[in-house]
């Protein structure tokens, strides 16, 4: 073994890290999925080959020629590969177990077996205590107690509102603040109509010799299990963390986290305080190949979200003497107008995506030359920076999806039936909020766009809880108000603001340095790569939904999403769909990868 980084590197924060060290790595891996990958895997990985890339005029103020190689570094620094030092020995002994295929048929009965009990949520359940359904969870907690029985005996297990489960595997020294480690334990249901499409049933569990198959394989059963085989394993070796490390498991994130991980979060700051946890690593990005460069993106940042309600009311009659618009006629005209006046979407510097493209620019063999200066010169050029962006929206829809607020047209009812017109109708606009805007300014933006309409239908027209268009508004034809236009917050639920930005460079940033030379130190021990660090890049993302941590923003401003599932090719295919599944070679990583960052953050300065 050649010298090793340490824990212990992360001790001074630093802006410029240390050169990488060679360190030994082990085997390969394939697979399918990371959610949130495909936000730029899939955005910018599809577009690899695209001819137009190759045609992409250059825009460079000044020469990019500041010190090359040294100035991409800076645009992009690393982190080096961190391995255990004080554990090295149980590190290096467990990286030798998780090599054999007997440790490899035990990982595919624990996920298999996982797999096999049906943990669907649905997002009609009602509290749990009054809804039958919530019961089939008592057979996923029956499973985890006979397959990890170590981690029931040596850790505190609470469990809240009944099916939220917190492990607490108590460190020697208190005064550290804990690891938190957050899966969810419920899945996507299955739609009975694509039964048959399965290659095997969705609950089969089945091993095929290279994939285990099954609804909830990747999505999140294979970060929960690979969580809970990574601490049964540590524990059988003897080991004894200083840091305490506590495990959160939420039940119905498929369907908002209400029941589970909120009740979590309010749990959790009980038992140890408002900022008290050193770190959260919840399920999130993984890492593919884009551009000839394996790149891994931590989520640092969560979009925000709200579900805006457009409804139109009118008066009915028969169908034989129909107005020159029904509700629905009128809606349909509301929708094409919010479909027509998309936001306008701009990269914006210190955002992810920016820092993802940058580092793309900086360490992707194969991204086209035009395109990389334009990016490398964004830094300090306004016109290189529009210039990226054209090409990056214009030839990745995707990638400017990721960017920027969407709003997608998802719901939408009418009518009655068909001799009697529709007195109501109504649709639900799903906005997904960029992190450099907020629900108030997405709602001002929906309330403009559809204010002109109002008045030509004559409609008087509220927008959450305030009057816009109203008879005052028209005169002596204030008696003529034909309906009401109406928005507001769907489902009776307000929006979500964009998740704080987790520090990913400066002072503030030592976990996210940790966290990624833990994904380095996996990867290349995973491969048997030693002494080339720039295999895999690790660099800050964005996930494009949101998952249970929504709910953990007071414990910790150091909230990572991320999964260490690799994808292959441009898409992630199958999660949320037909025929999930995971590679057993990719299962094992993802043991490795929580192995290696619970011991790394156990001996790190981290306070």
């Amino acid at each position: 073994m050649a010298a090793k980084e340490t824990a212990g590197i992360l001790n001074a924060p630093t802006k410029s890290l240390p050169a990488p060290v060679s360190t030994q790595s082990h085997s390969s891996c394939s697979t399918t999925r990371a959610i949130g990958l495909f936000a730029i895997a899939g955005a910018l990985g599809l577009l690899v080959n695209h001819a137009c890339w190759h045609d992409t005029p250059l825009t460079h103020p000044r020469n990019f020629h500041h010190g090359g190689t040294e100035a991409l570094t800076n645009i992009c620094p690393q982190a080096p590969e961190l391995i255990p030092q004080r554990n090295f020995d149980i590190w290096e002994s467990l990286g030798a177990t998780y090599d054999t295929d007997a440790f490899k048929a035990k990982a595919v009965n624990w996920l298999s077996e996982a797999v096999q009990v049906p943990t669907e949520s649905y997002d009609s359940l009602g509290p749990v205590g009054t809804d039958p359904r919530w019961e089939k969870f008592y057979a996923f907690h029956a499973y985890l107690q006979k397959a990890f029985p170590l981690v029931h005996a040596e850790l505190e297990l609470t469990k809240v509102n009944t099916y939220g489960l917190i492990f607490v595997w108590n460190g020697s020294n208190e005064g550290l603040k804990p690891l938190l480690l957050a899966a969810h334990q419920d899945v996507v249901p299955v739609e009975p109509t694509t039964i048959d499409r399965w290659t095997h049933p969705p609950f089969s569990g089945h091993f095929d010799g290279t994939y285990i198959w099954g609804r909830g394989s990747c999505d999140d059963k294979s970060g929960l299990i690979g969580i809970m085989s990574a601490v049964e394993t540590l524990l059988e070796t003897g080991y004894k963390p200083t840091r305490t490390v506590v495990l959160a498991f939420g039940f119905d994130e498929e369907s908002g986290g209400i029941y589970g991980a909120q009740t979590l979060a309010a749990e959790l700051e009980r038992m140890f305080g408002r900022n008290a946890y050193a770190m959260i690593v919840d399920e999130g990005s993984g890492y593919g190949e884009i551009f000839g460069r394996n790149l891994a993106m931590p989520g640092v940042a969560e979009k925000g979200s709200v579900n805006v309600r457009i409804e139109v009311s009118t008066p009915g009659g028969h169908s034989s003497l129909p107005p020159t618009h029904t509700s629905i006629g009128i809606l349909a005209e509301l929708l094409v107008r919010i479909e027509a006046n998309p936001f306008r979407v701009h990269l914006a510097r210190n955002s992810p995506p920016y820092r993802t493209v940058q580092c793309l620019a900086a360490h992707a063999p194969n991204m086209p030359d035009g395109l990389r200066r334009n990016i490398l010169a964004s830094g300090y050029s306004d016109k290189a920076l529009r210039a990226a962006e054209d090409v990056l929206f214009t030839n990745s829809p995707a990638f400017k999806s990721l960017v920027g607020t969407t709003q997608a047209i998802d719901v939408i009812q009418g009518g009655v039936k068909v001799n009697a017109l529709p007195e109501q109708a109504w649709a639900v606009v799903n906005h997904r909020i960029s992190t450099e805007s907020s629900v108030a300014e997405t709602e001002v933006h929906d309330t403009e766009v559809l204010k002109s309409l109002a008045s030509k239908f004559n409609l008087t027209y509220t927008a959450f809880g305030k009057n816009v268009v109203d008879h005052d508004d028209r005169g002596a034809y204030a008696f003529l108000a034909y309906g009401n236009l109406t928005l507001s917050e769907a489902f009776g639920k307000g929006g979500l603001e964009p998740a704080p930005t987790t520090p990913f460079e400066g002072d503030d940033a030592m976990p996210y340095r940790l966290l990624s030379g833990s994904i380095k130190m996996t990867f290349n021990r995973h491969r048997n790569v030693e002494g080339d660090d720039d295999v895999i890049v690790v660099s800050p993302g964005i996930m494009p939904g949101n998952t249970d941590t929504k709910y953990y923003w007071n414990l910790t401003p150091h909230i990572f999403r991320y999964g260490h599932i690799r994808t292959t090719g441009t898409l992630l295919p199958n999660v949320h769909t037909v025929d999930e599944a995971m590679s057993i070679d990719n299962f094992v990583e993802i043991i490795r990868f929580f192995t290696t960052l619970i011991m790394n953050v156990d001996e790190s300065a981290l306070s």
